[in-house]
Formats: structure tokens, sequence, C-alpha cells
């Protein structure tokens, strides 16, 4: 009964750092050595086929399929040099992670032998099977048709033997079945309306892109110790732990020395990344014991979320090469930090970044606002969408939690930005710019230089915080794909753009000058999404009252908050952007319920299961040892004498009987909630009946249970403890 964790502890006891092997060259001389980058297109591609490949890399110029056996030829020769035996389209499905479906380079000979084969149209598109993955209703069970494609903005990597294809996922009817098709257009849209913007004050510019740097938090345990705790393994977090005495509360851990072992893990972790062509720039220990943070240089934003998704997955591959395994579930233990994923967004051109201030011309200054003011517009107008594009069944333990963001969407802009707008708004026309023919526009902001000192505290309370030259969206999961987010954000900014426009333009039609009309609409913008401006304690409760009064959503219930997919407000942003259609909107919200409802479901049977399997015959087993001690007691000293002996016994006695008593009561409660809510076939109502009534079920039973681990004799408790799962050895 004991021996498993004891042996789990004694094993990570003895466990040492795993030598790690450097490469001889210097980080900048091996990054991308597994890549299929720019270097080498133009070393195995021919010059034309290169041009164009480029040209659609970097100007959304239309792929020309006939190049694609070319770049195949390419790809394959690259491949063969590095020992590659076998290809994949690499794709991100609604199941929050990857899928890939590996072929062998072989083909009949017509001989009766096999050659060695990839062509382009292997290359450009595939046919997965769709039935097998989320789709919300869009696809039936017996239509298995669905479509992978190439998506050349993407570079193609090798991982072992394997040529990974980065595509898009689509159904037979076109819809997308993925995160990736849905970015795109997310980040085509606001490249479109944040160019015209700018036209305003750079005619030259070509393109604007949206840019993301992701911070990923996760906690590392020893492998022993997370396969002898089911709840771990089975659900990514402890349904059952008491606090361990000393955790995060001397502060101690964070930023402190890195333990030797998980140093040489991060040593390799960065080494097969940077082969990858993953920037990672930073690591460091996070707040809470066993938890650490890994973060790139900034990249363009769908290449970001390629390279986040698969440093992910090598993260749970290098970890267990050293004896660990990666929790990245945002709440894995309770009464200590969670782990997010922040989000740091900002738009640049080919010239320069539009988030960044001030500039040099007064031109520029009023970029730097619109941008920052549009920016909010999108975030007001679709907070509570923004905050349904992060939640999820995982996310919801951590949000509002004291070291993450609230439940409630708000941006905190600092004083000097603040002052700014205030200025903005309040000040006559006539004394805040005046148009001085070619010599453009003065404006009567002297605050704008200060913008670039960092002398402006953080919010780390603010979901949506802007950091300086981008806004930083702190309430991602850590788990998550960026891509839903990114998808929300990139659409909002580009509607808001978009309006901004079309109102300049219109004023602009009746006769006003270009920057005059920039600033009627921009005041006018800054007074409708002051309610999301918020510099103060997010954490109040009365922040909470203040939300309310100005509109902003405060919902708190999971599946009740992935209805802003589906307002009216959503559906029409989205299929005026060109992002996702309605059909769609509604399919991903049958995947986001279902989710929800199975997450909820596994927990609540585990829970059951180690209720009546480990803790309660632990804790009887216990109370029948401290019983039998209590009848020695008595046959020795007497009854009467005995039992005042054995008065602290049998007081444990009772305890144990009183407490799994009520866990017994509580699992039979809980089974009988999940039987009437699994009748419910409407996905939306099993998903709210869930929340309602069946996770309100588990805190009860978990309380009873932390109380039992500190009566129970340590040597009898089966599951390791927090003591043991939050310190590296």
């Amino acid at each position: 009964m004991t021996s498993l964790r004891f042996d789990a502890v004694a094993e990570a006891s003895r466990r040492k750092p795993v030598e790690v092997i450097s490469p001889v060259e210097r980080p900048s001389e091996f990054f991308g050595k597994k890549v299929f980058n720019r270097q080498k297109m133009y070393k195995y591609l021919p010059s034309k086929v290169y041009d164009k490949l480029i040209d659609v890399i970097d100007n959304g110029a239309q792929l020309d399929r006939s190049i694609a056996d070319a770049v195949a030829a390419g790809m394959k020769q690259w491949a063969d040099e590095n020992g590659v035996t076998h290809y994949t389209h690499w794709f991100q499905p609604l199941t929050e992670g990857t899928a890939e479906k590996h072929d062998a380079f072989i083909e009949h000979d017509g001989k009766g032998g096999m050659i060695e084969e990839f062509s382009g149209k292997l290359l450009v598109q595939q046919e997965p099977d769709a039935s097998s993955f989320p789709s919300g209703g869009i696809r039936s069970t017996f239509e298995a048709r669905g479509y992978s494609a190439w998506d050349p903005t993407s570079p193609v990597f090798i991982i072992d033997d394997t040529l990974c294809i980065p595509t898009i996922f689509i159904s037979y009817t076109g819809e997308a079945l993925d995160y990736k098709a849905p970015l795109l257009r997310a980040l085509h849209a606001v490249n479109v309306a944040a160019t015209d913007v700018c036209h305003y004050f750079y005619p030259d510019v070509k393109k604007c892109i949206s840019n993301l740097g992701w911070e990923q938090e996760y906690f590392l345990v020893d492998e022993d110790l997370y396969a002898a705790r089911p709840d771990l393994m089975l659900t990514g977090r402890t349904l059952m732990g008491h606090s361990s005495a000393k955790d995060q509360q001397m502060d101690d851990h964070y930023f402190g020395t890195i333990p030797e072992r998980v140093q040489a893990f991060m040593k390799d972790l960065e080494i097969q990344a940077l082969e990858l062509g993953i920037p990672c720039k930073t690591r460091h220990n996070e707040v809470a014991p066993n938890q650490f943070e890994c973060a790139p240089i900034f990249e363009e934003t769908n290449l970001a979320v390629d390279h986040n998704m698969l440093l992910m997955s090598l993260m749970k591959k290098v970890a267990r090469k050293h004896g660990f395994q990666v929790l990245l579930h945002e709440k894995p233990f309770d009464g200590i930090n969670g782990s997010g994923k922040h989000n740091n967004w900002s738009l640049s051109t080919d010239t320069g970044i539009l988030l960044h201030g001030p500039g040099k011309t007064p031109e520029d200054n009023l970029r730097f606002m619109v941008f920052i003011v549009e920016t909010l517009m999108g975030v007001y107008k679709h907070n509570g969408l923004l905050k349904a594009s992060i939640m999820s069944a995982t996310n919801a333990h951590r949000l509002g939690a004291n070291e993450a963001p609230p439940a409630i969407i708000s941006s905190f802009l600092g004083k000097q930005v603040s002052d700014i707008l205030d200025h903005i708004e309040k000040a006559d026309k006539k004394d805040l710019f005046n148009i001085k023919g070619k010599e453009g526009v003065t404006i009567d902001i002297p605050e704008i230089p200060d913008i670039m000192r960092d002398n402006t505290d953080r919010n780390r309370t603010s979901p949506f915080a802007f950091t300086g030259n981008r806004f930083e969206f702190r309430a991602v999961g850590s788990e998550a794909n960026c891509a839903s987010a990114m998808i929300v954000l990139n659409t909002a900014v580009a509607e808001a753009l978009t309006d901004f426009k079309k109102r300049v333009d219109a004023i602009i039609a009746k006769g006003e000058d270009k920057f005059s009309a920039i600033i009627d609409v921009l005041r006018s913008d800054i007074k409708t999404c002051a309610p999301i401006h918020f510099d103060g304690n997010g954490y109040s409760d009365e922040w909470v009252a203040e939300a309310e009064k100005r509109g902003l959503d405060t919902e708190k219930s999971c599946p009740v908050i992935f209805d802003r997919y589906l307002d009216d407000a959503s559906i029409k942003m989205f299929e005026s952007m060109g992002v996702m259609k309605e059909n769609e909107l509604k399919a991903r919200n049958e995947v986001k319920w279902e989710t929800y409802t199975k997450k909820l479901q596994i927990e609540a049977r585990v829970l059951g299961d180690l209720s009546m399997n480990h803790i309660i015959p632990v804790a009887t087993h216990y109370q029948s040892q401290l019983a039998k001690n209590v009848e020695n007691m008595m046959d020795i000293f007497g009854a009467e004498e005995g039992k005042k002996l054995s008065e602290r016994n049998l007081k444990i006695i009772k305890e144990i009987a009183e407490r799994t008593s009520i866990i017994e009561k509580g699992v039979e409660d809980l089974v009988n909630a999940r039987k009437v809510a699994n009748k419910i076939e409407d996905a939306r109502e099993k998903a709210v009946a869930y929340h309602d009534t069946v996770e309100s079920k588990f805190q009860p039973i978990r309380y009873q249970i932390d109380k039992l681990e500190l009566v129970v004799a340590d040597e009898l408790w089966t599951l390791p403890k927090y003591r043991e799962l939050l310190f590296i050895r």
C-alpha cells in the first residue's frame, strides 16, 4: 500500500543532472539548423522558384502551384542530407494540441521495387480523416473527408526522421477545423486595415505585421512522483493535497538560482529549440516552487504561434529525458501561483513599430495615439469575446486568483498615456493642434517624449496592459493555443481600424483637413472606449462593482462566457472581416462546450475513484490500527485507564469516521449530479449543468481529504504530498 509513494520519492532523490553536450558552434551558428529557412531555400531551389516563393511569404502573393514540384524536390534533397525518411502535414486541430500523420518517401517503381519520391502534390495538399477530430457538427461521423494545405509562410522543419510541413486543416466543404486558418485570415484583415490607416501618415507603407512574444510558464515534477499521482496523470492537476508548510511564502524561488537538474533540462531544451528556429531568449525561476518560464524574442504572430505549439511538445519530450514531467495546466497545485502565457502583442510595418512612441514628427506622435486608441476600441467593444478567447475549464482555476488577472477585461495604460488621452479629449481643438502647410501638424502634447522611459509601474492585475511599445495580454492560459486569443484580438483591432478610416474619410469628404478629421474621430473614440481603461487594483471587490457600472463583461461561468462568440456583434465582426462564418463559430462553440464537459467528467471520475479506492481505504486502515492500539491499551491498563490514555487516538478515530462518511456521501452526490447532467443533450446546457451542479461538489470532498492527510500516518498515505512534489531534489 505504501511502496509506490516512497519508492517514487526515493528514486527522485537519487536523480542526477543529465549531461547535455552542447554544439561546438555558438547559438547563432546552429540556429535554424533543422529548418528549411530562406538560407536553405536559396541553396536548394532554382532562383526563379525561390523568388516566387519569397513573394508569397513576404507579399501575400498567390501560391503558384506550378512551382510546387521544384519546391518539393529542394525540400526532399535537404531532407535526404539530414537522414529524413518520412514527411507529415503538421496542423493544429481544435484539440488544443497538434496532429500529424507520417508517410514514408516511397512509391512503387513499377518494376517490383520501391523508389523514394516527394512531389509537389504531396507537399501542397493531403487528406487526413476529418471525422476523428472535433468539428462541432460541421461534419458527420460518416463524412470523413478533410484537407490539410501547406502554409508557406511558416517554414518546414525536421523532427527526428520526419519532415514536418505546417498546414491549415479544413473540412470537405471549406470550413476551418483548426486554429491556423482563421488566424491567417485575422492577420490578413489587420494587415489590410492597419495599412490603410498608416497611409494617412506614411503613404509608402506596404504592409502591417502583427507581432507576438509569448512567455511560457510551466511546472516541472519528478516523473516517478507524477506516476504515483493518478490525478496529475489524468487531469493535469492535483485534485487533492494539503498545502506544504513551506511553498512560495518566502519569495525565495522567484528569479532564484536555477536547480542543477532544471538547468540541464533548460540547456537541452534551448539547444533543440534553437535548432528548430525558436528564438529562445529568457529562462528563469517563476514565483511558485518548481515553476519556471521560457520566453523567446518576438516574431510574426503566425510563426510565433507555431513555435509555441512546437515548444510545448518539445518540452514534454526533453523533460522525460531528464526524469521530469512538464505540467502546463494553469493551476496544477492549489494555494500557489498558477501558470499563464503572457501574449505580448504589437503591430509593425515594413518601416517600424506602430505602437512605439514617440516619433520624430507630430505625424508620428498622432499615429502612435491613433493605434493605441483603436486597439482600445477593439478591446472595449469585444471585451467579453476577448475573455471568451482565453477561457477554459483549466484557466478558470487561475483567473482571479492573486497571481493572475481577474476575469474582467480592462486595460492599464500608465500615467503618461492616460494623461495624454485626457488632454486630447478635453483640450480645445484649436489649442490642441494647428496646421502649417507643409510643416505638418504641431500637437500640444509635451508629455509624449516621456513615454520612452519605463517610469510607469506595471499593473500585474491588468489583463491587457500597455507596456511601452506593445500590449501584454496577461490572461492567456499556460496550455492554451495562443491562436485563440490572437484571432479575436487581431480581428477586433482590424474592425476598429476599418471603422476608424471609414469615419475619417467621411469627414474628409466634407472638406475638412485630413489631420483635423483624424483628431475629431480620435477624440470621439477616446470617450467611447473610456470604460475599458482602468489603472487600479483589478483584484478589489470595488472594481467588480465598478466594471458592472461601466458595462464590462463580469460573467465568471466558463460555459456561459463562451456565449460571447455567438453575440450579434461578434458574428458581424468575424464575417465582415472575412475571418469566420456564423456556422464555423457555432461549431467551435459546440467543441468548446463539449471539451469543458469532458474535462469535468474526467476530473469527477478521478476524484471519485481516488476518494473511494485510495483515501477511504488508507484512512480506515489507519483507523483500524488506532482501534487495535486502544483495545491493547485497555487490556493492559484496564478499561477506564486505557480509555483515558487513548484519548488522542479515540479523537482521531472519530474524526476519520466523520470525514470518511462525509467523503462517501460527497462522492455519492457527485455521481448523482453527473448522472443528471449526462442526460442533457444540448451541449451548452450540459456544460452549464456541469459547472453549476457538478464542479461545485469537488471542493467539499477535497477539503475533507486534505484534512485526513494531516491526521493519517505518513507512512500509510499512498499519494505523494505537496512537500514532495514541489521541491526538486
